[in-house]
């Protein structure tokens, strides 16, 4: 959910500013969403078809049906349980186990949350809502409100499949994986028709708030690439450890701890990449418009560096203080990557797309290298597209060169000129009356 941990909603009700903008051959549903791990208007493409390779929930019956020999089990378990996952889910793959995840029960994560209470929301979506909570640093248990640790709960909707497909995938992904970059899954709870998973709390909340939210302090150039390289690091550990195709990188779905490192969140969306020589999975058509790689819209074939066209988009986004899409913007301009790309080459076209908030911290040389990734990042052949590895390299490269130099060229030749009256002091100075010169040493000559 987009909005979260450090940035509250103000409506937990209201659709986003930003409108739906549809392409040609897709109808998008709306999902208004403030939530973590979900963006800030999630735009999802109807299709209700299933992929052979998710796990799925049998939708024959009811969801309390399905998870009532489950529920009787887990009443008997305290407020704190651990370690095996109670709510398996039928699969060829049999049951899921993440013995490194905590087990929560509804009542712990509703005593967490202060009974989940309205000024506990940090955000909502299509998924449901996501809860500030307190427990102890140890053992996980429920505290009061600003004693021990801080968690986001994110509670789903009931009787939404959506929402069990994507707590299936989060359980999945996320709670396998541990990296500096990736947001930390700490539990989950399953119970009747509730579903909850329990994530570290991100103080700064995500990117999109700090680019696109009026009020917020501007992020510098420096900051920005920090975050850039933080999620390029994340993303590259998705495609080289297990080849996981991320799906749904968008600035909404970076979250930013108290020094702004950033951490890949909501892995809802999150599918293993193509095995055995193949190079994409065919796939359902899901996702967000404006950040969609276009193969995966037009033919539902989805690569490993569809995930790069994203990245491309963010990048698009940090260095132009744009939205991918935003139909406030005049014609022409309503889509960044269609307005944007053409002239992302071209150096005199670039000074005037460079985010105004940035002033003169960025240099021409800095800009131009971040805008030829972008270029190379948003190419329509994913073929043509670098790999994350290669993407993290530049980046690196650039972050050299971020800062624009101190020295204009009035401070070189104020520096020239003065370099040229110290030679002519040092020139013309007595050998005999040193005062302050030389060798630094104060004398006074004395006569024979």
């Amino acid at each position: 959910m987009g909005n979260c941990f450090g940035a509250r909603v103000n409506n937990h009700t209201s659709l986003p500013s930003t409108k739906a903008l549809s392409p040609p051959e897709t109808m998008l549903d709306i999902k208004g969403s403030k939530q973590y791990g979900l963006e800030a208007g999630r735009r999802r493409m109807n299709d209700s078809k299933k992929e052979s390779s998710e796990i799925a929930i049998p939708r024959s019956t009811s969801v309390k049906d399905r998870q009532r020999p489950v529920a009787e089990e887990n009443k008997k378990n305290s407020e704190t349980a651990t370690h095996k996952l109670p709510c398996p889910v039928p699969s060829t793959a049999g049951r899921i186990v993440k013995p490194n995840l905590k087990e929560f029960t509804f009542a712990a994560l509703k005593k967490a949350t202060r009974d989940f209470k309205p000024d506990t929301i940090l955000g909502e979506g299509g998924f449901g809502r996501v809860f500030k909570g307190w427990v102890d640093e140890n053992t996980y248990a429920p505290s009061r409100a600003g004693i021990g640790m801080a968690v986001a709960v994110k509670k789903s909707n009931p009787d939404s499949y959506q929402g069990q497909q994507e707590w299936e995938a989060e359980v999945n992904f996320l709670g396998k994986y541990l990296h500096p970059n990736l947001v930390r899954l700490l539990g989950y709870c399953c119970e009747e028709d509730q579903f909850l998973l329990v994530y570290e709390y991100m103080q700064k909340g995500s990117l999109e708030n700090h680019l696109f939210r009026n009020g917020q302090e501007p992020l510098s150039w420096g900051i920005r690439l920090k975050i850039a390289i933080g999620a390029a690091r994340g993303l590259a550990f998705l495609h080289t450890s297990e080849k996981v195709i991320y799906r749904d990188f968008k600035a909404s779905n970076i979250l930013l701890d108290p020094d702004y490192n950033a951490k890949l969140s909501d892995f809802g969306l999150a599918k293993l990449g193509p095995m055995n020589g193949n190079s994409h999975v065919t796939t359902r058509i899901i996702g967000t418009y404006g950040y969609a790689a276009p193969e995966y819209v037009a033919t539902g074939h989805l690569y490993v560096k569809s995930d790069v066209y994203g990245f491309g988009v963010v990048l698009l986004e940090m260095l132009t203080g744009r939205r991918a899409v935003d139909t406030n913007k005049p014609a022409g301009q309503h889509n960044l990557v269609e307005w944007a790309r053409p002239s992302l080459l071209k150096k005199k076209e670039l000074k005037k797309m460079i985010d105004p908030k940035l002033g003169d911290q960025l240099s021409i040389k800095a800009a131009y290298q971040a805008a030829e990734l972008i270029y190379k990042c948003l190419e329509s052949d994913p073929k043509d597209r670098p790999s994350m590895v290669e993407v993290l390299a530049v980046l690196e490269m650039v972050d050299a060169v971020k800062e624009k130099p101190k020295s204009t060229k009035l401070n070189v030749r104020r520096q020239e000129g003065s370099s040229a009256r110290r030679h002519q002091y040092n020139y013309h100075k007595s050998p005999i009356h040193q005062k302050n010169g030389g060798n630094g040493v104060t004398s006074q000559a004395r006569p024979h």
